[in-house]
């Protein structure tokens, strides 16, 4: 089996700028993530746009669509901001895929000490390759389908509706 990887940034690939102080985008994280993950499946690496997903439209949704329908893997995993996560999820989910896409990200940037980046990514590249075909959101270990997700804020976890 091979594997799709779309990164289009979210807080997984933030990096924090030291003249700053703050947090922004510069090259993904993304291929030294998964030199560091030891996957052995094949895996297809495809960068969009890196942005926050607060600032994601309509338009940047199209382009993730068109890039899991041109897409030639059954399993595909998008690391995505968490902020518009089940945002993104509904537009796939609604379109019909008939590959298995699971979303994932980030609440602590691949870069800072303590970040869920490397668990979180592995772990949807798991569950990927073994859910049946559908769009899902896959978080700290738990996976939610694509209609029946939301992200807490408060606590900063996900959860059902």
């Amino acid at each position: 089996m091979s594997l799709r990887i779309l990164a289009t940034g979210g807080t997984f690939d933030k990096h924090y700028d030291e003249l700053t102080g703050k947090l922004g985008f510069a090259d993904s994280h993304v291929p030294a993530v998964l030199a560091r993950c030891r996957l052995t499946v094949d895996v297809a690496l495809e960068q969009l746009p890196l942005m926050d997903s607060l600032d994601m439209g309509d338009a940047d949704r199209a382009r993730i669509l068109a890039s899991c329908q041109a897409a030639g893997e059954k399993a595909i995993v998008i690391i995505h901001g968490t902020d518009t996560m089940p945002q993104t999820a509904a537009v796939l989910g609604a379109a019909g895929l008939s590959s298995t896409v699971v979303l994932t990200g980030a609440m602590i940037p691949y870069a800072i000490d303590n970040s869920d980046a490397l668990f979180n990514l592995g772990f949807a590249c798991g569950v990927a390759q073994t859910l049946a075909p559908g769009v899902y959101v896959a978080m700290n270990g738990k996976i939610f389908a694509w209609d029946n997700v939301q992200k807490n804020r408060a606590a900063g976890v996900f959860q059902p509706l």
